[in-house]
């Protein structure tokens, strides 16, 4: 008889515990199995966490426990999903986002292994058939058979399907020459590139991996201003790690990124990389997933939750671009990428790498302190100036272009130039769509989302109105609903437009547009930025996805058309991102020996935030946004933790909201600050109303013990959704 103690999938804190079963069956069952529970009549997947052999009967562990138990209905798998280090670091992450351990568990794992019910119809092992040999002889054969097997002789297996005639098959099978067997086939076919000749590294470049390699600090920042060279840094890691006989799992913000570089690293590392990010089918992501699980390969390159592959013997974490807020996950458990792989670190005495020309003030916050190892790149690999970049005053109506409402007369004249020269341009407007809204000119009624609330966008191409938040569609009206008139205007702009406006500039130029929509669309990434990178465009439009990582040698010019999206949003890092954003976006003109050029378009032309990224001035930003952070108490001089409050009746959650408020001031913790109780930028979406209560502090062992006791208590109220989002960036 055995004692298992499981955990529900449900993510509710009210059941972040153990539940006890019995199982007195044949099978084996260790931590990390998955097994059916009953669990309050409902058929159920349970993790199982614990597992206790005892000799006494049901009856017996009954008496003595005084609870009644029941015997779990089947055992999923037998062998357990997830290793003591992945299990170790499950519970250390539920402490530290206060989040119930089963949702962490169902983050790390995929599809078709998570606990929960809806793995049981993922995608399973894919198996092709082939017919082996057993025996060349060849009497009593007809004289098909003898070809048949005369063929197997020579060329080996071959695949069932490729053999035309099924009935000779048989015979041969009754005869014992040949027998059918099983291969599994991976659903992932990954194109290995042709070995690309190492570059020779500049002295700093070399100097800088042995700084990473002896640091005694096991995070290292790496900061290089935009084609420095990091990226060669991370394939000479990589190899100095292989040498050595350690793993590495390398991290992308975007998965536009990884393609690039899964090509760089498969060109040098073949099958020794695997690949594993969200836009992997589920049969995809689970044959790479056992992949490297059974040891297979030796690299990972993916996104945010590549960080969790089973990769044994790890001797580097690498997060390029790490200031990305990407890594962040936006929902339950709301881990971030960083904080995740320096805790796997510490299990395998592991470097962490930290890459970015831009990093976050966090980041760049400890390594200034010495916590972590610094260290900086400030040149670029061919010595090629830093392009030259322009701000353009669109309150002046001397830039102002009587062809364009969008395109300001110095990026008219700039296009014209390079085009001239046959080169190529990026522009960069971080808004997707045609127009950012639709609204009524008579009585100014704005069509939104009925989930979220927030304006949908409207996107011509489909002619469609859709909401970037939750991913409602609705179809475009001839009418206002409010007051039926017909006077409909579609206003501000996204990458369909600028793209419209580009035909219409430059009707013989070759114009591409990259953003979510045309990746989900077109579902081929990767050869839209081989076509652009082999010249087959002329133009490249996008929102962020295009800023960030790209090498394209004969792009020397960006154009950044509306600045001043970004420092609109209600966010403490909303300078940080516009900066960034710029930044990078700066750093893809003039990458080669040619020159570059970039010019930022806005109506706010004296924001700090936009001259430092005009200059690429990262020290001068970081100086002043210190300063303006300090004084509002704002990470990296705080914490911040956002207690998510939802319920379906208003009035509910705005009244729970006070009483928390109310109970965390009571507790006066030191240098913690209260926020709330505040509405957020989404109020309402997914049938329920929302508010938050954010938490400024220093330290958190005080607070933390209080908030986790508390959680206990507030959870009685079954009518009230309560998440913690530890080191929240939406605020």
């Amino acid at each position: 008889m055995k004692i298992i103690d499981v955990l529900i999938e449900r993510k509710a804190n009210s059941l972040n515990r153990p539940f006890a079963y019995l199982y007195d069956g044949e099978r084996n069952i260790s931590v990390g199995s998955r097994v059916n529970v009953n669990f309050n009549h409902h058929n159920l997947v349970g993790y199982v966490i614990k597992v206790m052999d005892t000799n006494l009967s049901k009856d017996e562990i009954e008496k003595n426990s005084g609870f009644k138990y029941t015997y779990i209905l089947d055992v999923i798998n037998e062998e357990p999903l997830l290793n003591e280090e992945l299990n170790l670091l499950a519970n250390e992450m539920a402490e530290y986002y206060l989040c119930p351990l089963i949702s962490i568990y169902q983050t790390m794992l995929p599809s078709s292994l998570k606990p929960s019910s809806s793995s049981l119809k993922g995608p399973k092992i894919y198996y092709e058939k082939y017919v082996h040999l057993l025996s060349p002889l060849e009497d009593d054969l007809t004289p098909k058979q003898i070809e048949i097997v005369r063929n197997l002789k020579n060329s080996g297996d071959l695949r069932l399907k490729d053999v035309k005639s099924q009935s000779i098959i048989k015979n041969l099978v009754n005869k014992n020459r040949i027998e059918i067997i099983k291969v599994e086939k991976p659903r992932l076919e990954i194109k290995y590139e042709d070995s690309a000749p190492e570059k020779v590294l500049t002295p700093d470049q070399n100097q800088a991996i042995k700084s990473i390699l002896d640091s005694k600090q096991s995070v290292t920042l790496l900061e290089g201003v935009t084609g420095s060279g990091k990226t060669e840094i991370y394939l000479a890691l990589v190899k100095e790690m292989l040498n050595a006989n350690k793993n590495v799992i390398m991290l992308v913000p975007e998965i536009s990124l990884t393609p690039m570089m899964i090509k760089m690293f498969t060109s040098r590392f073949k099958e020794d990389v695997a690949i594993f990010h969200s836009d992997l089918t589920n049969a995809e992501r689970y044959d790479e997933y056992r992949r490297i699980s059974s040891g297979k390969c030796r690299v990972v390159i993916g996104a945010r939750s590549a960080v969790f592959a089973p990769l044994n013997n790890v001797g580097l974490f690498i997060l390029d671009e790490e200031h990305v807020e990407s890594y962040k996950q936006d929902s339950l458990p709301f881990y971030h990428a960083r904080e995740v792989a320096i805790m796997r670190a510490k299990h395998f005495g592991a470097k962490v790498l930290l890459g970015s020309a831009t990093p976050s003030l966090e980041s760049r916050a400890r390594a200034s302190k010495g916590v972590y190892n610094f260290v900086r790149l400030t040149k670029r690999i061919n010595e090629k100036a830093l392009p030259k970049t322009s701000i353009i005053d669109l309150t002046n109506t001397n830039n102002l272009s009587n062809d364009s409402v969008i395109f300001s007369l110095p990026l008219i004249k700039a296009l014209k130039e390079i085009f001239s020269k046959g080169e190529q341009a990026i522009l960069l407007i971080n808004r997707r769509g045609y127009s950012s809204y639709l609204t009524c000119r008579n009585c100014g009624h704005i069509f939104k989302c009925p989930n979220c609330g927030i304006g949908l966008t409207y996107h011509r191409a489909n002619n469609l109105l859709k909401c970037h938040h939750c991913g409602h569609v609705e179809m475009v009206s001839d009418n206002c609903p409010k007051c039926g008139s017909t006077y409909l205007s579609k206003i501000g702009f996204g990458t369909e437009r600028i793209v419209d406006e580009m035909n219409k500039l430059f009707p013989q130029k070759r114009v591409l547009r990259l953003d979510s929509d045309v990746k989900m669309n077109v579902n081929n990434l990767n050869k839209s930025l081989s076509q652009f990178a082999c010249g087959e465009y002329d133009c490249l439009v996008g929102t962020q996805m295009v800023a960030k990582g790209h090498d394209f040698p004969n792009v020397t010019l960006v154009g950044v058309i509306l600045a001043d999206i970004g420092l609109a949003l209600p966010s403490f890092k909303s300078a940080e991102r516009t900066f960034e954003l710029i930044t990078q976006a700066i750093g893809r003109a003039g990458r080669s020996d040619k020159e570059g050029q970039a010019i930022i378009q806005t109506y706010n032309s004296r924001h700090y935030a936009l001259n430092y990224a005009a200059k690429q001035d990262y020290e001068a930003f970081y100086s002043q946004e210190m300063r303006i952070r300090q004084v509002q108490k704002y990470p990296p001089f705080t914490y911040l933790t956002a207690i998510k409050l939802a319920a379906k009746n208003e009035a509910l959650v705005i009244d729970f909201a006070y009483q928390l408020f109310n109970i965390l001031a009571k507790q006066n913790f030191p240098e913690t600050y209260l926020v709330g109780p505040i509405t957020p930028f989404i109020p309402f979406f997914g049938g329920k109303y929302h508010r938050e209560i954010v938490i400024k502090y220093r330290k958190k062992d005080n607070l933390f013990s209080f908030l986790s006791k508390m959680l206990i208590e507030m959870q009685k109220n079954s009518q009230i959704d309560i998440q913690f989002d530890v080191d929240t960036l939406d605020f």
